[in-house]
């Protein structure tokens, strides 16, 4: 089996999605078209942000039916990401809160696609 590198987000207008991305996540993208941006994050896993009405097939769903997560060292970290992600202009679903798991928070990209970030209940 192949290694799982890139997750894809079907998005209205690709370039506004990759500036979105690059400014709260401070990561360049390495490809920019008008259909399709590219962004390689921390951990190696790519993004790609493909414009929806070029997709075969056509996707039958729309942003907020999943999340991408981001999982942070401890709950100070979630705090400290809401301040900056807030400062970026990210719309905020969820703010910072305590769950079964650990501290949460939720934001929404310009589709409407849920970033959750997280630290797990044991990571103080």
């Amino acid at each position: 089996m192949t290694e799982t590198n890139n997750l894809l987000l079907y998005v209205t207008d690709p370039e506004a999605s990759g500036r979105f991305y690059a400014g709260l996540l401070g990561r360049e993208p390495v490809e920019v078209s008008p259909t399709f941006v590219l962004l390689v994050l921390p951990s190696g896993l790519a993004l790609g942000l493909w414009k929806a009405t070029g997709v075969e097939p056509a996707p039958t769903a729309s942003g907020g039916g999943s999340e991408l997560g981001f999982k942070v060292a401890c709950a100070a970290d979630v705090d400290a990401t809401y301040a900056a992600w807030l400062t970026r202009g990210a719309r905020i679903a969820l703010p910072p809160t305590d769950l079964d798991f650990g501290r949460s928070f939720v934001a929404l990209d310009p589709d409407g696609h849920r970033l959750r970030v997280y630290a797990l209940a044991d990571a103080a």
